[in-house]
């Protein structure tokens, strides 16, 4: 199983667009080349995507984030650590948590940018 389905949440819809470009630039989605659109100011944020994770990521650049994104990836344990590579080479990246069924498993993550000097993608 191939597709993973992504959902970013605590976070601003500029670091969305962010984390979305990055994931885009390696692996076919769903979603369409727009930013994230904001409904409203009270409701909480969240934005989904679907990605087909078919083959392992290049290496990529480092991007920088205005403030942390919360990630749930959720598919096959495969395609799930490709996606969790590409993030590695484009953000600090830190585990919430992870829950495994059968054939799929949940991994919650945290994303960041460094402290100090460049993204993990440049260094």
């Amino acid at each position: 199983m191939d597709h993973v389905q992504v959902v970013l949440s605590e976070c601003s819809v500029a670091d969305a667009d962010t984390v979305f470009n990055v994931l885009r630039a390696h692996f076919p989605s769903d979603r369409g080349a727009g930013t994230p659109q904001q409904t409203g100011d009270s409701a909480p944020k969240v934005w989904t995507g679907g990605f087909v994770a078919a083959h392992s990521p290049a290496r990529g650049p480092g991007v920088l984030l205005a403030g942390p994104v919360t990630a749930t990836l959720q598919g096959g344990p495969v395609a799930v650590a490709r996606l969790r590579e590409a993030l590695d080479a484009a953000f600090v990246v830190a585990d919430l948590g992870a829950a495994s069924g059968d054939q799929e498993i949940e991994s919650q993550l945290r994303l960041t940018r460094p402290e100090h000097g460049a993204p993990p993608g440049n260094r």
